[in-house]
């Protein structure tokens, strides 16, 4: 009996013992103080700062591409007037130098355990995490797209390869349509799909084929720019040049072998209709990246769920995030992430060194640098959260300016390279602030 008991307790120590050590989190094959998942803008300017705070061994930064891309400068290789080699670097050239560098992607989060794990399975543990990985593009989305993409016509400032074709499909449009679109879904840099329909149509005037080409710009959007301040101005410039909006329009598919573009009109109970084009430039739909849509940072909506002041998660405090895979209410655009960047870095340091101080809080600052002519752009700049301007100058943004011109396509470019990514630029607030006394008061 006494046997029989002994063997009994042996069995049940042995399974508790088996349901602890399965319960029990497994030790990370590597740990940092910090973990910042993207080599983007947001995820090198935070990693920058941080691990010039902290040294070297502390922060790392989980990013698989072997190249770095300034992508607002892709308007402009699509418009002729940039080349593509300015907008890239190498990764390694842009990575801190006391950031240690991960090569691969991240396939889940366990924020329970403070971990990730990568695609050859190690896990990385972290104190705090930072999420700045993007958004994800989803071409499938449209039938026929990736097939067609770069083809007979078919091309997308969205996608390194095709950029730099959009500007030789120009050069070789001899009239017809001219198709632009914008798709029914968040997307990173919203302004660019407008930017684009206003160079070629300036581009097809400057080939002397703009008497035989219809410009028709479908979006999916109810007006031609989600702020009236600036909307109604560029709505003006449109009528002017003879751009055709259809509004409601939504690309569902590309047909390549006949040239039809097909759309749903979803103010029309999603009536299906198609466009022949001679040239179409396809604003692709847009999302969360699966790894974090499937991941307990998530949001309803698929984004890494943080607080639209703090950019930190709603939930597990030692988590923030910014950018595009972020649920901050605001454009997602770089100009956004200078000011987002600024605010998570006072927020996440103070909580590193144990200081007690009031929170950065993020205004929904963004900009869109809309670019309608080779010299004209029109310096948008506002709160995402309100809609109202927050401008840099002490002048009507509204206006056409050859100067903001320059500024975006030369001036800004180093400011990104050189401030941004090495952790030293935060936007433009500084300046703002400088210039409240001479604004003049701005008449709606």
């Amino acid at each position: 009996m006494l046997a029989a008991r002994t063997r009994i307790s042996s069995v049940i120590s042995k399974r508790t013992f088996a349901t602890v050590a399965k319960e029990s989190p497994k030790q990370p094959d590597q740990k940092f103080k910090v973990v910042v998942v993207g080599g983007g803008p947001g995820g090198l300017s935070v990693s920058s700062t941080v691990s010039k705070l902290l040294g070297k061994n502390q922060v790392a930064v989980i990013e698989p591409s072997s190249k770095h891309y300034y992508q607002p400068l892709w308007t402009y290789v699509g418009g002729g007037l940039k080349d593509f080699k300015d907008s890239v670097k190498p990764m390694a050239d842009v990575m801190p130098l006391n950031a240690e560098w991960i090569q691969d992607k991240v396939t889940t989060f366990d924020p329970d355990h403070n971990t990730v794990t990568l695609a050859d399975g190690q896990t990385i543990g972290y104190d705090y995490l930072v999420v700045a990985a993007g958004i994800q593009i989803n071409w499938e989305n449209i039938k026929g797209l990736k097939e067609s993409l770069g083809k007979d016509g078919v091309t997308s400032n969205y996608d390194a390869d095709s950029v730099q074709k959009t500007y030789k499909f120009l050069q070789e449009f001899k009239g017809g349509n001219a198709l632009f679109t914008f798709p029914n879904s968040p997307l990173k840099c919203p302004g660019a799909p407008t930017k684009m329909a206003f160079l070629a149509e300036e581009a097809l005037r400057i080939s002397g084929v703009r008497d035989k080409t219809n410009v028709i710009y479908n979006t999916a959007a109810g007006k031609i720019f989600g702020v009236d301040h600036y909307g109604k101005v560029l709505q003006k410039l449109a009528d002017e040049r003879n751009i055709k909006l259809n509004f409601q329009h939504e690309l569902v598919e590309i047909d390549a072998n006949n040239h039809q573009a097909v759309f749903k009109n979803n103010a029309n109970g999603g009536e299906l209709k198609s466009f022949e084009y001679d040239f179409i430039h396809v604003a692709p739909p847009q999302g969360p990246p699966k790894f974090i849509k499937e991941s307990k940072l998530a949001d309803a909506a698929g984004w890494v769920d943080v607080s639209k002041d703090t950019l930190r998660h709603n939930k597990y405090k030692n988590v923030f995030a910014l950018g595009d895979c972020s649920s901050l209410p605001t454009s997602k655009t770089a100009a956004a992430i200078t000011a987002e960047s600024g605010v998570l870095k006072w927020n996440l340091i103070s909580d590193i060194q144990g200081k007690n101080e009031k929170q950065a809080v993020y205004d929904g600052y963004t900009s869109c640098p809309l670019i309608v002519g080779r010299d004209e752009l029109i310096l948008a700049e506002f709160s995402g959260y309100t809609g109202q301007p927050l401008e840099t100058f002490p002048v009507d943004q509204r206006r056409i300016s050859k100067v903001s011109q320059y500024l975006n396509k030369e001036v800004i470019p180093a400011i990104y390279w050189n401030g941004l990514l090495k952790g030293s630029w935060a936007g433009p607030g500084t300046f703002r602030r400088l210039f409240d006394p001479l604004r003049p008061k701005r008449d709606n």
